[in-house]
């Protein structure tokens, strides 16, 4: 009998130590991060501030970074199902975020902790005037990744469009953006948004002095991507 009992024993520490390393595994793994959108976030550079905060709070192997913008783009190019309230529906709706899928897809080779998504782009549906349907867009660009990831814990970041465009008459919508942004980033634990207005002063990649300017600053680029790193931890430790 009381090898019996020894043996019942021995088997449930086996078990709890393989359930701990099945924890601790999982506790250490990747941690994620997708960035894209338009301009400013081609010229964000994740290896001068994004990365070095993110490798310091998690550990340097322990963050996997996948990049993929382009300038001058809407909404439209991410998300698939987009529609404008009039009118018809361009051709090529999607084929940027099917880019940026097939990156995440060859990137990842193991499923990750955490996956962060981190979003700066609205300038050109602010000149378009498709902020009637930015919301909406936003909101199901999130659901068709998390869908395609077949994940439901995915951190949303966005970058608020900067002041820029708040008296400019070519971007109509500039501020239905900016308050586009601020709601959904404000609307759910997961979420989350960064300031930018104080980002585009100073002197640009090229070294002219720029004031108020559609582009960040090279320094505005630095600090964007401290910002959009602690706005990342924040989310990740308090959604574990």
């Amino acid at each position: 009998m009381q090898r019996h009992q020894v043996l019942i024993k021995a088997m449930l520490m086996l078990v709890v130590c393989a359930t701990l390393t099945a924890f601790q595994q999982k506790k250490e793994g990747v941690h994620l991060f997708i960035l894209s959108g338009q301009s400013n976030m081609v010229e964000l550079r994740p290896e001068e501030s994004f990365r070095p905060a993110l490798e310091k709070a998690f550990g340097k192997d322990r963050v996997l970074i996948v990049k993929h913008a382009m300038g001058s783009q809407p909404i439209s190019r991410w998300y698939k199902q987009w529609k404008p309230l009039h009118g018809e529906v361009p051709a090529g709706n999607g084929d940027l975020y099917d880019s940026l899928l097939n990156k995440v897809r060859a990137a990842v080779h193991e499923q990750p902790v955490t996956i962060t998504f981190v979003w700066m782009q609205g300038e050109r549906d602010a000149r378009l005037k498709f902020g009637d349907v930015y919301e909406a867009s936003l909101l199901g660009l999130y659901q068709q990744l998390c869908t395609d990831l077949q994940r439901t814990d995915v951190n949303f970041i966005i970058g608020r469009l900067s002041d820029f465009g708040m008296q400019n008459e070519q971007y109509p919508h500039w501020q239905m953006i900016r308050d586009i942004q601020v709601k959904i980033g404000s609307s759910n634990p997961r979420f989350g948004w960064i300031d930018t207005d104080d980002l585009n002063d100073g002197t640009n990649r090229e070294g002219k002095q720029i004031t108020n300017d559609l582009h960040m600053s090279a320094q505005g680029y630095i600090t964007m991507g401290y910002r959009f790193a602690e706005k990342a931890i924040e989310l990740i430790k308090k959604n574990p």
